[in-house]
C-alpha cells in the first residue's frame, strides 16, 4: 500500500458490522474537507461497506488493503 499521510486514526479492530462504518462516519464528520482518516478494521464486512459508502458519498477511498487482517482504509473527506 502506498503510504499516505493521515490526520486521524480510527482503530475499529474487534468491532463487527456495522460499527466500523458507523465509527468512521462519526470520525469523518469531525474532520475538515480534504483531511484523511485511516481506519483499521478486522470485520470482513468492512471491505464491502467502505467501498459502497465512499462510492455513494462525497468522500474518496484513497487506498484499501484488504488481503489480510487487519484491513486498512484511507478515506479523504469530501
Amino acid at each position: 500500500m502506498t503510504e499516505y499521510a493521515y490526520d486521524e486514526l480510527l482503530d475499529a479492530s474487534g468491532l463487527n458490522c456495522p460499527l466500523p462504518l458507523l465509527k468512521a462516519k462519526q470520525a469523518l464528520n469531525r474532520l475538515s474537507e480534504g483531511q484523511v482518516l485511516k481506519v483499521v478494521a478486522t470485520d470482513s464486512g468492512s471491505i464491502r461497506d467502505f467501498k459502497s459508502y465512499t462510492d455513494q458519498s462525497a468522500h474518496e477511498l484513497l487506498a484499501a488493503e484488504t488481503d489480510q487482517e487487519p484491513y486498512i482504509y484511507l478515506i479523504k473527506r469530501g
